[in-house]
């Protein structure tokens, strides 16, 4: 019996990006002592509260069937958090509550595609991006950026891609490289939207941070609400990975769709989850930038160590819990160094090859342990980069 070409197709029978984090777990397992900067996993675990609160929630009777678009409460409660940052009035209509970001991600692309169509996204990606889409039946198109450009996509190169598409996939501040899109850029991606006549998919969920400048979220852009599915999450602006409880904000008309959609598929979020994300979201901003404030030092640790060094270049990493390291200079791929660094000096990093062919030459680190910690892998990483043949005359 033969699978669908559909499920069979969602990596096209390639990588999926992980062979670098999975041989770290391996390691791990067999009790070898390995430095974890792959994943984007906070160092600190959902706080006691939020825990308490979905307890309470669940002893309390909350574990039957939940309302499908989500329960009354947190739709208010994100309707409110979104008007309030970005300035749109949105309603409980405007919201569909999804288990994680990710679900979001394929409900939407469900939702503005049908099979065999192009929808666009830009690379460098967060890992699962072209998978997501062709799993929604869709044809999956990068649209290349470049180091020079700080991997902010250019307008110009984006209306030649888009002809013929019908959705764009964008990520701000972004994973994997930290870029967070200035105005300029959201205003050229919008002018291409609107006059393509593409969906937008704007993946938020790094929306709490941002280390300089602001989050602009392009539903807030002339002539954008209504074309505008944006993707939120409580994974990690309330460090609430597990809990698996996101968000997908958009015309009514869209959103009462893809309720229709999560009856067929998910059947909602636990309720005692979704009581627990709303106390969360009513501690306010201030919870959320204690969650946040971590990676802030760690930020600001990375520029000290990679500016006293040569070897490795740090790209404009403006916001989330990522760095895009340049490693070029050591003549290696992303993918031979992070072996490499994983086998000789016990560090796990994502090679930029993992997040499309434009990171090639790359690796990203996630700012996900300790500082002390942290500020020595880094350190350990560029006396690495410098030991390779020829690097010896780079070192700071």
């Amino acid at each position: 019996m033969k699978l669908s070409h559909r499920i069979t197709h969602i990596n096209e029978g390639g990588s999926d990006g992980w062979e670098v984090f999975d041989r770290a777990k391996r390691m791990i397992a067999d009790g070898i002592a390995v430095t974890q900067l792959t994943i984007g996993e906070h160092d600190i675990r959902t706080d006691p509260t939020i825990l308490a609160a979905m307890n309470a929630s669940a002893t309390g009777g909350h574990t039957g069937y939940a309302s499908v678009p989500g329960i009354p409460g947190l739709r208010d409660a994100v309707a409110a958090r979104v008007s309030a940052r970005t300035g749109v009035p949105t309603r409980r209509e405007n919201v569909l509550i999804t288990p994680g970001g990710q679900a979001g991600l394929f409900m939407a692309h469900n939702a503005v595609c049908n099979p065999g169509d192009v929808a666009l996204f830009v690379d460098p990606y967060y890992a699962t991006y072209p998978g997501t889409i062709r799993a929604a039946g869709a044809v999956a198109r990068p649209l290349r950026t470049h180091a020079r450009d700080a991997f902010l996509p250019q307008a110009e190169e984006l209306a030649q891609l888009a002809k013929g598409a019908v959705s764009l996939l964008i990520n701000s501040p972004n994973n994997p490289t930290g870029v967070v899109y200035d105005r300029e850029t959201l205003e050229g991606i919008a002018g291409v939207c609107r006059e393509q006549d593409l969906w937008l998919v704007s993946d938020e969920v790094y929306d709490t941070q941002v280390w300089k400048g602001e989050h602009i979220s392009p539903r807030a852009l002339p002539g954008m609400a209504e074309r505008t599915l944006v993707i939120g999450s409580m994974s990690k602006s309330h460090a609430m990975t597990g809990s698996r409880c996101g968000w997908i904000v958009g015309p009514e008309e869209a959103i009462a769709a893809l309720a229709d959609l999560a009856v067929t598929t998910t059947y909602g979020v636990a309720g005692f989850v979704q009581d627990a994300a709303l106390f969360a979201l009513n501690a306010g901003e201030d919870f959320e930038e204690q969650i946040a404030a971590p990676f802030r030092r760690r930020h600001l640790l990375a520029q000290k160590v990679l500016g006293n060094q040569q070897v490795v270049g740090l790209l404009p990493s403006d916001g989330a819990m990522y760095l895009m390291l340049d490693i070029r200079s050591t003549g290696m791929s992303g993918e031979a160094f992070a072996y490499a660094l994983l086998e000789e000096e016990r560090i796990a990093v994502m090679p930029g090859e993992s997040f499309g062919s434009a990171a090639a030459g790359h690796i990203r680190v996630a700012m996900t342990i300790a500082d002390a910690e942290f500020e020595q892998a880094l350190k350990r990483l560029c006396d690495f980069a410098a030991t390779i043949p020829g690097r010896e005359s780079k070192r700071a």
